[in-house]
C-alpha cells in the first residue's frame, strides 16, 4: 500500500511541475489560453462545427497535459547569445577554429551547436496566449455563421476569466433570437430562353422551399444547380454569376422574402457592355483530331474519315478504328450543347490509358452553333516495366523476384491495352526440406496476360443497360504460375472473363461472367511436414497404442498406412473414442487442403464509395459480392459425360469441380469529429454454402479471423472456428462475422494514436463438419463471438500510413463454459501487429 501512494505521490508531483513549467514561456503581460467556451443562448455547446470557427485555441494535451508545449519550453529561447558566448569565452580556441575552418564551415559548426534546440523548438508547440484581435475575429466568425443560417438578430459577446497567475480562459456568449423563415419566392428573368427552361426543369426541384429556416448555404448550392441545369441545356454562355438573389425582411416579423434574379448576357465591348437574351446552342459539328501534338500544330491533315456524323482528322496514317474514337467523345454533332458531355469525354478517354489528357476547345459559329475540336495526343504504344525485390519472412531466410512487363497500347486500333507481365523468383528457406537440398530450395515462375477492351465486348448491343457514359470495359485475363517451395508446391491456372462499369462517381460494378481456377497439389506427401501441428497430434496417438514400436512415424508411407489402420478398424481404438474421432478429423482436413481444385464461377460485385477525396474523412463505403460455382457443369454434367469419383462427385480431367454460393456484406463508415480526430467502423457477413458436387468449400475460398485487419487479439488464422480449441496452424470456416470500432486522434505532428475494439468469429455451417463447439448451430452460437481490444499509433507518411497496434484478447471463446473475460488480458499475451495504411 505504501509503494503504491508512493507511486501516486510522485506521479502528482510530475504533473504539479508540469503545470508549473507550462507558463515558463509566457510573457509577463501575457496570458496562457488554456479553455475555450462557446454558451448559445446560455446553454454550452462543444461541437466541432462551433469550435473550428475560433481562431485561437489551446494548446493541444494528451490526457489533459499539453506535452508539445512542454516539449517547446525546454528549449532555450536565447540559444544565439548562449553559443555566441560559449565560443567568444575562450578566444584562443575561437581562433583555432577560425584557422582550421572555413567562414562556410564555421557557421555550420555554430549551427550544428544549437541543432537539438532548434528541434526542440520545431517538434514542439509554442504558448498559445489570449490574443483580442484574434478573440474579435471568433467572436466575428461565431456571428456571420449564425446570420448565414438565419439568426439575423444574433447577439454576441465575450469575457475573459483570469483563472490562475499568467493563464486565462475565454467564454463566448451567443444569443440567437427567433431564426427568419422563408416566406415567399419570386424570378426576375428577362431571357425567354432562360425563363421557359427554369419554369420546365429548375422550379419544381428548387432547394430554397417555403416555410424552411434560411440558410446562406443553401442558396449557394442552388446557384450552382441552376447554373448546372442551363449549362446541360444548351446554353453555352451561362455561369453562376448571372444569378442573384435579392432578400426583402423588412416589416416581414421574422419572414424572407426571396427573389431570384437572372440577368441577359453580358458582352464586352471596347468601352461598353452590351446585353442580349440568352440562345440555346447547338453543336454544329464534332472534328476528333487522334495523334496532335506540340511538334505536329502546323503540319497538314494527310487522311479523314467521316464516321456517324463526326470528322475524323490524322496528321499521317490513320491508327485508330472510328468506333474506338467517336465511342470515347459523348459531345454529339447536331445535338444541343450539354457541359456534361465534355466532362464525361475528359474522364473516358483518361480512363482508356491510351492518350494523355484530352484539350477540348468549342469555336463559336456565325449561326448560333458550335465547333467542337477534341485534340488526343497518344501515349507511346509500348511500354517496358521491371520490377525487382528482395524479401524476407518467416518461410525464407532470404528470396529475390524479377517482374518484367510490357504494354501494348491499341494493340487492336480500338484503344485495347495488352498488358504482358512475368514473375520469376528464387528463395533460401529457413529449414530446408533435406540436408543435401540446394541452398535456393524455393522458386516460382509464372505468366500473365492481360487484354482490357474499353467497351462491353458481346454478341448483344448493351448500350441501353450500360451506356458510354459508364465507362465500360471487357477484361479478359490468362495467368499461370509454379511454386516449388518448402510445402506441398502447386500449379496454378486461372481464367477470367469479366465486365467492369461506373453507373456514377460513387458506384462501380464489377461482373465476372465467368472465372476459372484449376489449383494442382504437386507435393502432396510433404503435408505432415507443413502442418506440423497435426503430425504432432497423429504421433502421439502413435506412440500411445505403440503402434510403431514407440518410434516416431514417418510421412507420407507411415502416416498413411497409421490412418488407414486406426479409420479401417484394426487398432484398439473405437468409432466412439476421442483419439479416432482426433484422426478422423485429421485425415479429413489432409484430404481438402491436399486434393486439386477445379473452380468454375460467376460473380457479381457492387461498391458504393462516397469518399470525395483523399482527405475527405467523413464517408461510407458499402460492398456487396454474390458469387455461384459450379452450376454449369452441374447442369451439364449428363451431356458432357462427366464421369463420378469414389465420394459420388462429378469430374474433369480426374478432378471434382466446386459446387457453391458464397456472398459477402462489407460496410464502412467513417465519422470527422474535426482537429484530426475521426471515428470509424466497420461491419462484416460472409458465407459460403456448398451444395450439389461439394460438401465444403476450397481452402482458398473459405474465411479465416484475426491478423492486422481483422480481429488484432489474434494473429491471423489463429481464431475459431467457435469456440473450439485447435492447435492447427490454419484455421478457416465457412461462415464469419466481424466487427469493429475505432477511434483515431493525433497525438502530435504526423504521429496519430488509436484505441480500437474488435468482435468476430469464424464457425463452419452447412457443410460435412458435424455438430460441435466449431459449429454454428443457432443464434446461441453467437455467444462465441471473440472480443479484443487494444491501441497504436499510425505514422502519416502522406503516400502511406505505418501502422503499429497492440491487441488483447478480451473475451476468449475457446475457454468453452469457463469464464472467458479478460484471462489474457496482458502484454505477455499480446499480439502486436504491422500493417502499411488503415485496417478498415
Amino acid at each position: 500500500m505504501k509503494t503504491q501512494l508512493s507511486k501516486i505521490s510522485i506521479f502528482l508531483v510530475c504533473l504539479g511541475l508540469f503545470s508549473c513549467d507550462a507558463v515558463k514561456r509566457v510573457p509577463d503581460n501575457d496570458h496562457l489560453l488554456i479553455k475555450n467556451t462557446v454558451n448559445i443562448n446560455d446553454k454550452k455547446n462543444k461541437t466541432e462545427t462551433l469550435s473550428n470557427l475560433l481562431f485561437q485555441k489551446p494548446n493541444r494535451s494528451l490526457l489533459g497535459i499539453p506535452l508539445r508545449l512542454h516539449v517547446y519550453n525546454l528549449a532555450r529561447p536565447n540559444i544565439d547569445s548562449i553559443v555566441d558566448a560559449d565560443i567568444n569565452k575562450n578566444p584562443k580556441k575561437k581562433q583555432r577554429l577560425e584557422k582550421l575552418l572555413s567562414k562556410k564551415q564555421l557557421n555550420k559548426y555554430i549551427e550544428s551547436r544549437k541543432g537539438f534546440n532548434n528541434w526542440l523548438k520545431k517538434t514542439g508547440e509554442p504558448p498559445i496566449t489570449i490574443d483580442s484581435v484574434k478573440t474579435v475575429k471568433s467572436l466575428k466568425n461565431l456571428k456571420d455563421y449564425h446570420v448565414n443560417n438565419g439568426w439575423f438578430d444574433v447577439d454576441v459577446s465575450y469575457h475573459i476569466d483570469h483563472t490562475e497567475e499568467k493563464r486565462a480562459a475565454i467564454s463566448y456568449e451567443v444569443q440567437t433570437g427567433k431564426a427568419y423563415i422563408i416566406d415567399s419566392i419570386f424570378k426576375q428573368i428577362k431571357s425567354p430562353v432562360i425563363d421557359s427552361l427554369y419554369l420546365k426543369k429548375i422550379k419544381a426541384n428548387s432547394l430554397i422551399k417555403k416555410g424552411e429556416q434560411y440558410r446562406t448555404a443553401s442558396f449557394e448550392v442552388e446557384r450552382n444547380r441552376i447554373s448546372e441545369i442551363l449549362r446541360n441545356s444548351g446554353v453555352y454562355h451561362f455561369n453562376q454569376d448571372y444569378i442573384t438573389v435579392e432578400m426583402d425582411t423588412i416589416g416581414t416579423n421574422k419572414k424572407v422574402n426571396v427573389t431570384v434574379q437572372i440577368q441577359d448576357r453580358a458582352i464586352r465591348g471596347i468601352d461598353s457592355i452590351i446585353r442580349e437574351p440568352f440562345k440555346v446552342y447547338k453543336v454544329k459539328d464534332v472534328n476528333i483530331y487522334p495523334n496532335t501534338n506540340f511538334s505536329n500544330l502546323d503540319e497538314t491533315v494527310t487522311d479523314s474519315v467521316y464516321y456517324k456524323g463526326y470528322n475524323i482528322y490524322s496528321i499521317g496514317k490513320m491508327r485508330f478504328n472510328p468506333e474506338s474514337l467517336t465511342d470515347a467523345v459523348f459531345i454529339s454533332p447536331k445535338r444541343i450543347f450539354k457541359d456534361i458531355d465534355r466532362i464525361r469525354t475528359y474522364r473516358y478517354i483518361s480512363e482508356l490509358r491510351t492518350f494523355k489528357y484530352p484539350d477540348i476547345k468549342y469555336i463559336e459559329n456565325p449561326d448560333a452553333t458550335l465547333t467542337a475540336n477534341v485534340y488526343l495526343t497518344p501515349l507511346k504504344k509500348f511500354n517496358l516495366g521491371l520490377n525487382t525485390d528482395v524479401s524476407t519472412s518467416d518461410i525464407q531466410s532470404i528470396g529475390f523476384s524479377l517482374n518484367p512487363s510490357l504494354l501494348i497500347r491499341n494493340i487492336f486500333k480500338g484503344a485495347e491495352t495488352l498488358e504482358i507481365s512475368a514473375i520469376g523468383a528464387i528463395g533460401a528457406s529457413e529449414d530446408r526440406n533435406r540436408k543435401d537440398s540446394p541452398f535456393f530450395d524455393i522458386n516460382e515462375i509464372g505468366l500473365n496476360l492481360k487484354l482490357t477492351i474499353p467497351r462491353i465486348f458481346s454478341p448483344f448491343n448493351t448500350d441501353q443497360i450500360v451506356p458510354n457514359y459508364m465507362s465500360p470495359s471487357t477484361r479478359i485475363s490468362l495467368a499461370s504460375t509454379s511454386q516449388t517451395n518448402i510445402g506441398l508446391d502447386k500449379q496454378t491456372f486461372i481464367g477470367a472473363f469479366n465486365y467492369n462499369w461506373l453507373p456514377s462517381k460513387q458506384v462501380s460494378n464489377k461482373l465476372d461472367l465467368f472465372n476459372v481456377q484449376y489449383i494442382r497439389n504437386l507435393n502432396a506427401g510433404n503435408y505432415f511436414r507443413v502442418y506440423g501441428n497435426s503430425f504432432n497430434s497423429l504421433n502421439a496417438i502413435s506412440k500411445s497404442l505403440n503402434y510403431n514400436n514407440g518410434v516416431d512415424l514417418l510421412y507420407p508411407v507411415q502416416t498413411d498406412a497409421f490412418i488407414k489402420e486406426v479409420l479401417n478398424g484394426n487398432t484398439a481404438l473405437t468409432p466412439n473414442s476421442a483419439d479416432f474421432k482426433t484422426v478422423s478429423s485429421i485425415n479429413e482436413r489432409k484430404e481438402r487442403l491436399t486434393e486439386n481444385n477445379l473452380i468454375f464461377s460467376s460473380s457479381f460485385n457492387f461498391i458504393k464509395n462516397t469518399q470525395r477525396n483523399l482527405f475527405d474523412e467523413n464517408f461510407s463505403i458499402f460492398r456487396y459480392k454474390i458469387e455461384l460455382a459450379g452450376n454449369l457443369l452441374a447442369n451439364t454434367s449428363t451431356l458432357l459425360g462427366l464421369k463420378k469419383d469414389a465420394s459420388d462427385r462429378y469430374t474433369i480431367f480426374d478432378v471434382a469441380f466446386s459446387q457453391y454460393a458464397k456472398t459477402e456484406i462489407d460496410y464502412i463508415k467513417r465519422w470527422d469529429l474535426g482537429n484530426k480526430n475521426v471515428f470509424a467502423i466497420r461491419s462484416f457477413l460472409g458465407i459460403a454454402i456448398p451444395y450439389g458436387n461439394s460438401n465444403n468449400i476450397p481452402f482458398a475460398k473459405s474465411f479465416f479471423a484475426g491478423g492486422a485487419n481483422d480481429n488484432r487479439a489474434w494473429s491471423a488464422y489463429s481464431l475459431g472456428p467457435g469456440s473450439s480449441v485447435t492447435t492447427d496452424e490454419f484455421n478457416e470456416a465457412n461462415l464469419k462475422i466481424a466487427l469493429s470500432a475505432e477511434q483515431r486522434f493525433n497525438l502530435f505532428g504526423n504521429l496519430n494514436g488509436a484505441v480500437f475494439i474488435d468482435a468476430g468469429n469464424i464457425w463452419n455451417v452447412f457443410d460435412n463438419t458435424e455438430t460441435g463447439p466449431a459449429t454454428f448451430d443457432n443464434f446461441k452460437s453467437l455467444k462465441d463471438i471473440a472480443v479484443g481490444s487494444g491501441f497504436g499509433l499510425r505514422y502519416d507518411f502522406s503516400f502511406f500510413v505505418f501502422r503499429f497496434d497492440i491487441g488483447f484478447k478480451t473475451y476468449d471463446p475457446s475457454y468453452q463454459d469457463e469464464n472467458r473475460w479478460f484471462n489474457d488480458y496482458n502484454f505477455t499475451n499480446a499480439v502486436y501487429n504491422i500493417g502499411i495504411n488503415y485496417p478498415f
